[in-house]
């Protein structure tokens, strides 16, 4: 991807420069949801909306899950322990660290909810996964987002700079959902540190199993310095539970106290059992890396073949440079019988592409070739 200064990129990216006269950025959040078609999904359409992994869950995952179902009948809370001891384990925290949420979403929500309340401001870039974000605005925080920088990755110079007396959290997604890209670690670690010292700063690792760069850091490591960071997990994507819905928080147990409270679900007994299940599931989680590499260099083939400007990504979907409205996409892939992603504004006229397994991504070849012919 050519290397562009910032004022290049925001045209391109097709930002009004009047959105920055003020020197702030407005969060805009969608405006419209794209509705799938009931016949569509009864038909074998492709998805490739959500970034799900199509091969899970494993055999041994529902397995579990098959034999947690005789305990279908009981509360859950009683079966929490455990897997919030192997979760501990497996990120080298004490247990009372985690707190257990219905998918990571939830967990977004209620720090969402947490720090966004009373008008609190949140500090972030845009375009993300604005799951925190969208809630914490509905209770009444106000969202203070900067675009990304020339690399489609978070400025965190400039977040930085905009941190305040008025600033209750500091989001950050990485890899980043819809680019793709992963910060510097060095960069990462040294931002998070200082800004987790003046206000709490929250970490989304939905995507951290998809890092092939050696050694790259989790900021887990700062809640075991006891800092101001929050992480967000999730067993939705590596480990393909997305319909099960299980995540977890990791912090601080005082910051976990905090926002205990405020969870509105259970995870289910057999969402319990199935991620116990996957934890141990090493052969299962190395073949989901690796079909997803697969997949994702078939985007990048494709996108060669079609002259498309694409976005290396550290994660299960690809973004891409149409040089077409999203909607417009959306709907002449539909007719092929392929689904790709949402808008994220103000990116209009980029497409984020799940990967999926290799049919399905041929399905997705052959549509694109038409569509882009």
């Amino acid at each position: 991807m050519p290397q562009l200064n910032r004022r290049a990129w925001l045209q391109r990216a097709g930002l009004a420069s009047a959105l920055f006269a003020t020197g702030r950025f407005a969060y805009a959040a969608p405006t419209q949801r794209f509705e799938v078609p009931a016949f569509l999904l009864e038909n074998g359409v492709v998805r490739l909306t959500s970034n799900e992994n199509p091969y899970g869950p494993s055999e041994n995952i529902k397995l579990a899950m098959q034999k947690a179902m005789q305990d279908g009948f009981r509360y859950p809370y009683q079966f929490y322990q455990p897997l919030i001891q192997k979760i501990a384990e497996k990120e080298g925290v004490p247990a009372n660290c985690i707190l257990l949420t219905s998918g990571s979403n939830e967990g977004l929500r209620v720090a969402g909810l947490t720090y966004g309340l009373h008008g609190g401001e949140i500090l972030t870039a845009m375009p993300t996964y604005d799951a925190l974000m969208t809630y914490a605005e509905e209770i009444g925080a106000y969202i203070n987002a900067v675009p990304l920088d020339e690399t489609m990755s978070f400025d965190l110079e400039e977040i930085e700079k905009r941190i305040n007396t008025n600033t209750r959290l500091v989001f950050l997604c990485n890899p980043n959902n819809p680019s793709g890209t992963l910060l510097n670690p060095q960069r990462v670690k040294d931002f998070c540190e200082t800004a987790s010292d003046r206000t709490m700063v929250f970490s989304d690792e939905a995507y951290y199993d998809y890092i092939a760069e050696p050694n790259y850091p989790s900021m887990v490591y700062l809640v075991k310095e006891g800092k101001n960071v929050i992480i967000s997990k999730t067993f939705s994507k590596v480990y393909g539970m997305a319909g099960v819905r299980v995540g977890y928080l990791i912090a601080r147990p005082d910051i976990i106290e905090r926002m205990s409270p405020k969870v509105m679900g259970y995870v289910n007994v057999m969402g319990i059992f199935g991620a116990m299940a996957a934890l141990e599931d090493k052969t299962f989680y190395q073949f989901s890396l690796k079909k997803n590499a697969e997949a994702r260099e078939h985007i990048y083939q494709v996108c060669k073949d079609l002259k498309l400007e694409y976005v290396p990504s550290h994660a299960n979907f690809v973004f891409i440079k149409t040089g077409r409205p999203i909607q417009s996409v959306q709907q002449d892939m539909q007719k092929q019988g392929v689904l790709v992603g949402r808008p994220f504004p103000p990116m209009m006229n980029w497409c984020r592409v799940s990967t999926s397994t290799m049919e399905d991504m041929k399905v997705w070849e052959s549509a694109m070739r038409k569509v882009f012919a």
